[in-house]
């Protein structure tokens, strides 16, 4: 089988390279020349494809002969001209094109609100965006769902991190932190590369997934803590202000996909 993988930044290219060390072949796409190199190198079939000017002849090539794709693409909704539900739009039939049956979408949590009391979200919470990074990613989301070409599956990610690139590494010495009692929603690189793997090996297509660890310390607690374990200046919160924030619960994914999702943050 083969799986094209659009945008093969830090997630795409782990799970591009996890698709190729077990049997499948694999397309990758970058924005960046350097990286081409860098995906041969992995076993991965290079392509240099950006959806704000892409070439069609390239695109195409890029999805032709893959049965299924994976999109994994920032939304970058204050640098891109153009919006992402659009990009959607413009990418549908290319896809179509392509006779592409299975899509993965990888999406955001921030398609969820914040609010107090907190509210536990699964994954048959309907999404409600608050923002404007959140209510593109779910108008993206349904532009791809709506396509009755091919089928899709969206994974929400949480935060990411790793012990490399640790978000508490952009909190440090900041101060005025909103929310310092709202629960933490985090996840770990190596796990949300496992749920994109998991969705394809599973074959889990037309379904949501949410990818969060079950542990929900508070954010000044947590944060504090990780920013003296790294010799970091500790973030400073601001409690003038009630907290708001949710809880990410991904039991469905533990349980279809078998990822799991229990251990601490």
């Amino acid at each position: 089988m083969q799986v094209s993988v659009l945008g093969c930044g830090r997630l795409g290219h782990f799970v591009a390279g996890q698709l190729v060390k077990s049997g499948y072949a694999v397309k990758g796409s970058t924005t960046t020349p350097g990286k081409l190199s860098i995906l041969q190198d992995s076993g991965i079939v290079p392509y240099l494809v950006n959806l704000e000017n892409p070439e069609p002849e390239t695109l195409g090539g890029f999805l032709q002969g893959s049965e299924a794709l994976i999109i994994n693409i920032p939304p970058k909704i204050k640098e891109s001209a153009i919006s992402y539900p659009d990009k959607m739009r413009a990418l549908v039939p290319f896809i179509v094109q392509a006779g592409i049956t299975k899509v993965l979408f990888v999406s955001s949590t921030s398609v969820y609100a914040d609010a107090f009391p907190f509210p536990v979200i699964t994954e048959e919470t309907p999404p409600n965006p608050q923002t404007e990074s959140g209510r593109q990613v779910f108008e993206a989301e349904q532009v791809l769902q709506n396509t009755t070409a091919f089928t899709t599956t969206i994974l929400r990610l949480s935060g990411l991190f790793s012990e490399l690139r640790h978000p508490v590494q952009q909190l440090a010495g900041r101060q005025g932190i909103d929310n310092p009692l709202a629960p933490v929603n985090l996840v770990s690189t190596a796990m949300a590369t496992y749920a994109m793997f998991r969705v394809v090996e599973a074959n889990a297509w037309g379904q949501v997934f949410l990818a969060a660890y079950s542990h929900h310390p508070l954010r000044e607690e947590y944060y504090t803590a990780k920013a003296k374990a790294f010799g970091l200046q500790p973030p400073k919160f601001n409690h003038s202000a009630p907290s708001v924030g949710k809880i990410i619960e991904a039991h469905k994914t533990q349980a279809v996909l078998n990822v799991w999702l229990s251990g601490e943050v």
